[in-house]
């Protein structure tokens, strides 16, 4: 039970004939956010219940802090359409960005271009072999972290895709809150960045925990305008394309309109301070 801290608790009881209850929005919302995977298994339920109306009255804190949810895009290499539909619609529903693709020669096309915040690999592909592929991005630098998704539950296979570079190894059947459990734990432990908090004169931005603040305030940014800050963050006075820019966009499912990319620069420039992005007239836009 939630209690208002300033509230003693014979104040407080159950109103079921009460017509006038007026509930604070934002401690609800706080709420389903934070029970909301719970509730979506059909294994909890939200029971909230108000005080008397004189506590009701005046403003309330609830005390909760949700946790900060890290969106990433990730590419998932899996030829099973159940099990694909299935893990893509449930990692989609945890806010991040999913490209799926069935093989291995478009996993290899997809990966080139794009940098990805995880790749999901399942290791017996129509085309060949997904142990092979993970070895040809190490050996081609590739850094993202891999979580492979399979079958074989040999000790064996699971040294052979571990020394191949994987991150985590899942064996099917898995539940998919372990997964997404597993998915969070990697993003944690990986940043291609090694300062992972980066200070640009009074912005103070930790990109594995997507925290941010100005002049020491948080600020709160939604998950497509830190899509445009991580890829701004990632080498600070680089300029980024447009392309790639749209490219992060694109991946949540919004359609992309023409000027997309300069509605959320605009929109992290009134939070983060106009002077902090640069614009690269015709290529791009940077950071600092």
């Amino acid at each position: 039970m939630l209690k208002d801290r300033q509230t003693p608790a014979q104040g407080m009881h159950i109103a079921p004939d009460q017509t006038r209850i007026r509930a604070n929005v934002e401690c609800i919302e706080k709420l389903r956010k934070l029970f909301s995977p719970r509730m979506r298994g059909g294994k909890c339920h939200l029971l909230v219940i108000f005080v008397d109306q004189a506590s009701l009255d005046r403003p309330f804190d609830c005390g909760l802090t949700v946790p900060e949810e890290k969106a990433l895009r990730i590419l998932l290499v899996e030829d099973d359409k159940m099990i694909g539909g299935a893990v893509r619609d449930h990692v989609v529903t945890a806010n991040h960005a999913v490209d799926w693709v069935q093989n291995l020669a478009d996993a290899d096309a997809a990966a080139r271009p794009v940098d990805y915040g995880l790749i999901l690999l399942d290791l017996q592909l129509p085309d060949g072999s997904g142990v092979e592929f993970l070895r040809r991005l190490r050996e081609q630098g590739v850094k993202t972290p891999v979580i492979i998704l399979t079958a074989r539950d040999q000790i064996s296979d699971r040294i052979d895709g571990l020394n191949a570079g994987a991150d985590d190894y899942l064996v099917k059947p898995f539940n998919l809150g372990e997964l997404e459990a597993r998915i969070m734990a990697v993003a944690r432990r990986y940043d291609a960045n090694p300062h992972p908090v980066l200070k640009i004169a009074d912005i103070e931005i930790n990109r594995p925990l997507h925290r941010l603040s100005v002049a020491g305030e948080t600020v709160i940014l939604t998950s497509r305008e830190w899509a445009v800050l991580d890829l701004l963050t990632a080498r600070p006075g680089a300029i980024v394309p447009k392309d790639r820019i749209e490219e992060a966009l694109y991946a949540f499912g919004s359609e992309i309109e023409s000027n997309t990319v300069e509605v959320y620069v605009s929109r992290l420039r009134k939070k983060i301070g106009k002077d902090k992005i640069r614009t690269a007239r015709g290529i791009g836009y940077t950071l600092g």
